[in-house]
């Protein structure tokens, strides 16, 4: 069955509510059970997504619930929870984050690379459109379509990130691996707090301290695990 056919034939049980995405062959949607109303998001990928098979195992507060994870003939089907609220990049169309609320978002981000990373896997793309504050104040990381497993190739032969937000590994210097998301983690939050990438305006003190250890260009010279830089911030 391909993507297509497996979305045509939800159509009798879920009503079509929003396109919230179409890019590089995915397509994402917002569904609604007709009977009882529920929400959820259904991420139709070209291609199979390895980090969803692990997300789909487990539960973590930071990381959106995976509710089921379909292999089809020409990629993959994704049904995850739908989370209502608005990401970082939304929020920051209004006002830049205060220090008390960006160290609360990477706080939980750091919560949800830990997690990511001790499973061996590498989120590498995180950006102010990934990071969802839900109604309640819950903040999510989402997307995986760009994840991968750490392996032990020398460099990444594929490369995929957000200009502006990818580490130099990304672009096929060496591997990616868990400093590639500290790395994006610092840019996001010295975007948070100056609205601004750091190359053009750092953050003030102790979190511009932060954000260049962060964004080093030598991963082994920026903070080594998500649990030191929470620690940090």
């Amino acid at each position: 069955m391909t993507r297509e056919e497996y979305i045509s034939s939800l159509k009798s049980t879920f009503a079509t509510v929003e396109v919230l995405s179409t890019k590089n062959n995915c397509k994402v949607l917002k569904l609604r059970h007709r009977k009882t109303g529920k929400d959820l998001v259904l991420r139709s990928y070209p291609q199979q997504v390895d980090a969803y098979n692990t997300l789909v195992q487990f539960r973590c507060i930071n990381l959106p619930e995976i509710l089921d994870v379909i292999p089809m003939d020409d990629g993959q089907i994704v049904l995850e929870e739908f989370i209502s609220g608005m990401t970082v990049a939304q929020i920051m169309e209004m006002n830049h984050y205060k220090k008390q609320g960006a160290r609360r978002v990477m706080a939980a981000l750091c919560h949800a690379m830990s997690v990511l990373h001790t499973r061996g896997l590498v989120h590498r793309d995180i950006k102010p459109e990934n990071v969802m504050i839900s109604d309640n104040g819950r903040v999510v990381l989402i997307d995986f379509n760009a994840s991968r497993q750490v392996s032990q190739c020398s460099h990444d032969t594929v490369i995929m990130g957000t200009v502006g937000y990818v580490s130099p590994e990304q672009l096929g210097l060496s591997q990616s691996d868990a400093r590639t998301d500290i790395y994006a983690a610092g840019v996001l939050y010295n975007v948070m707090l100056t609205g601004q990438h750091p190359s053009m305006t750092i953050a003030p003190g102790r979190a511009g301290r932060i954000v260049r250890k962060c964004t080093a260009v030598n991963p082994d010279e920026r903070y080594q695990t998500a649990e030191a830089l929470c620690a940090a911030i």
